[in-house]
């Protein structure tokens, strides 16, 4: 890792003392792209991983990952299918005996059926969030 270089230049006039300083180098913040992030908040979700742990194997303030972390729950950080956690909240209704008769009352809901499992998906959802759950869905059924 590099570090912040310091240029330092003092002048005596008839002014008093002028000081120029020139700092460059890394300032120690650090974009993390979005994948990575992912990844990061997937390995936090894995089964007995505490998330001071995950956060300082990456160099990270745990209350940064906790921030991540609450993107994922909320759709707004994707995590991959692949290690998406198995904890996701789904609500299972039994399908109505006649589907042809009953009558739509949620407007803009999308009903995704996966397996006799109907998720429903509403129009503020992130679509990468829904396709995340859907996927999620088909492996745990």
């Amino acid at each position: 890792m590099e570090h912040q270089n310091e240029h330092r230049m003092e002048a005596r006039g008839s002014k008093g003392v002028s000081r120029i300083e020139v700092l460059d180098g890394l300032t120690g913040r650090r974009r993390w792209p979005d994948d990575v992030k992912a990844r990061i908040v997937a390995e936090s979700f894995l089964p007995g991983a505490r998330v001071c742990d995950v956060a300082a194997k990456y160099g990270l303030i745990a209350r940064h990952l906790s921030g991540w972390r609450g993107l994922a729950r909320k759709g707004e950080l994707v995590l991959p299918s692949d290690a998406a956690p198995t904890f996701v909240p789904l609500v299972i209704e039994p399908s109505p005996p006649d589907t042809a008769a009953a009558a739509p009352t949620d407007t803009g809901v999308i009903r995704v059926d996966i397996c006799g499992v109907v998720l429903h998906v509403t129009p503020d959802c992130n679509p990468e969030r829904a396709a995340a759950l859907a996927a999620a869905l088909r492996k745990v059924l």
